[in-house]
């Protein structure tokens, strides 16, 4: 008798089916290892975490209470007095005012990036070709742009060249003073990190189903109906961390400034301060502190944005 045989005549027997098999419990030792399992693949992600991020950022508030040189192998505990040092001097936190105008670039950084990734998003003649050339100047290393537009912004240089092919003749000085100095850096960052946020977008906006943009042109929307009904809100999480980023950039600028003015002409950031209380005067201590400072400020502008705006999910279909 075959086992189809032996099933049928059980089921006519009994009027039911035979239960199937349970399976066997695993064994303890197999199912402690599938649990181990996962956090040995998050080990060395998180040993390099920890070694780089946690590590470096607990020393730092650990310098930021002594009085270190960085020079001498003794250190003295000082408590509070460096934080008490930077909120009782202004000058300190005037820098601040610096970060405004490379606040109002990232603010049109972030309009052109989303600009250009609505209008390359759509099916249009060497899109390709316009999205490398918008990403290329991320992928160049800060300090060869910044001696390249130094070279760009002197007196005489490449922009007065080419302001002369068109008949303008001009003898400013376009990093001589503290306004057209930041203006001019603060667009050469805007220039650099547009890509960055070009790319984020245009992710964000190629996720979105197309089968969203044949409906709404079936019911005669315009490219505009489609920005504001279909892009906007399924991008909203996207706009919510390029926000973030560019808002914290600007408090951290560092690389561009630092490489063209070395903070003259009232271009002095906060970082290029904190870079020279550390090494420039030897008050690691006091630059430790001021780091710590712009690390909860820059936590503390996240922590405001993401409760006012919040990251909803936005469901379009």
């Amino acid at each position: 008798m075959t086992d189809t045989t032996r099933k049928a005549a059980v089921k006519t027997a009994t009027g039911a089916a035979p239960a199937a098999p349970v399976p066997a419990p695993a064994a303890r030792g197999h199912r402690v290892w599938r649990g181990v399992t996962p956090w040995l693949f998050l080990l060395a992600p998180l040993a390099l975490l920890f070694t780089f991020t946690y590590a470096p950022i607990a020393n730092m508030v650990a310098y930021s209470l002594t009085d270190w040189d960085g020079v001498s192998p003794e250190l003295h505990y000082t408590g509070v007095g460096n934080y008490e040092e930077i909120f009782t001097r202004p000058e300190l936190f005037e820098v601040f005012w610096v970060s405004g105008y490379y606040l109002a670039a990232s603010a049109l950084q972030i309009v052109a990036a989303l600009y250009f990734a609505t209008i390359l998003s759509f099916n249009i003649r060497f899109r390709n070709f316009f999205k490398g050339v918008l990403f290329f100047p991320y992928l160049i290393n800060g300090v060869a742009i910044g001696f390249v537009f130094l070279y760009f912004f002197q007196d005489g240089g490449t922009l007065d060249s080419v302001l002369s092919l068109f008949g303008v003749t001009t003898d400013h000085a376009w990093l001589g003073t503290p306004a057209s100095a930041n203006t001019s850096l603060a667009g050469v960052s805007m220039w650099r990190y547009l890509g960055l946020n070009f790319v984020l977008f245009l992710g964000a906006i190629q996720s979105i189903p197309g089968e969203l943009y044949e409906a709404a042109e079936l019911d005669g929307a315009n490219r505009w109906h489609q920005f504001r009904y279909i892009i906007a809100p399924g991008i909203k999480p996207v706009l919510t961390l390029t926000v973030i980023l560019s808002i914290s950039g600007s408090l951290s600028a560092f690389e561009i400034p630092y490489i063209m003015t070395g903070g003259a002409t009232g271009t002095e950031t906060f970082v290029i301060q904190t870079v020279n209380l550390a090494f420039r005067f030897n008050k690691t201590g006091l630059a430790s502190a001021a780091a710590v400072v712009l690390l909860l400020i820059i936590l503390l502008v996240t922590w405001v944005q993401r409760r006012l705006v919040p990251d909803d999910k936005v469901d379009l279909v």
